[in-house]
């Protein structure tokens, strides 16, 4: 599996680019955001995702490995292919395509071309809470056991709004408790 891909860009097309790596001329798919930030001749490394189909080959690539990883997570949704991925992506952007699935927001995902109500809500239905991954490189360790314990009493049958609200107003105001003291204490003001 190619995982990582450094070159030169030959050349940029309305989808890809083309990037030389030892001889050749690869295409690399890439979002429309990634594509505008790249300039013929400069050297470039992606993290890339190749798709093996019968008598097809297609090499996706991504500046960020947050980028590759939730692209991926996409693909695993019944009914997105490659193409309705990279377009989330290049609608969305990263942190704004985990919010909207993480917060069950259909009107944002619905934003992207070919992404109607119905996949929208399926993409919210499979990928709610398997987003953080994703986007764990955005969180600095402190916020870490606020998001720990609010997932945890998320897990527990709390509604979430509640429990963001609760956890939040906790990590304030306790800035050096654990995620154990903090569930410990949301327990509390939740009953």
């Amino acid at each position: 599996m190619v995982r990582l891909l450094r070159g030169q860009v030959a050349e940029i097309e309305s989808d890809a680019a083309v990037v030389w790596v030892g001889g050749l001329g690869l295409s690399v798919h890439c979002t429309k955001p990634t594509l505008a930030k790249l300039s013929k001749g400069q050297e470039v490394t992606f993290h890339t995702y190749l798709r093996v189909r019968e008598g097809d080959l297609s090499l996706y690539g991504f500046l960020d490995r947050r980028e590759q990883a939730l692209f991926e997570r996409l693909l695993s949704v019944s009914g997105v292919g490659p193409r309705m991925a990279l377009a989330l992506l290049g609608t969305l952007g990263v942190e704004a395509l985990a919010g909207a699935i993480a917060s069950g927001d259909l009107q944002s995902l619905t934003t992207a071309p070919g992404i109607g109500k119905r996949l929208a809500e399926r993409i919210v239905v499979e990928l709610k809470g398997k987003v953080e991954a994703e986007i764990a490189p955005a969180i600095s360790p402190d916020q870490v056991p606020a998001l720990e314990a609010s997932e945890a009493l998320l897990a527990l049958g709390f509604k979430e709004s509640r429990v963001r609200a609760v956890v939040a107003k906790l990590a304030q105001t306790h800035p050096q408790a654990t995620t154990e003291d903090l569930i410990r204490r949301a327990l509390k003001e939740l009953r």
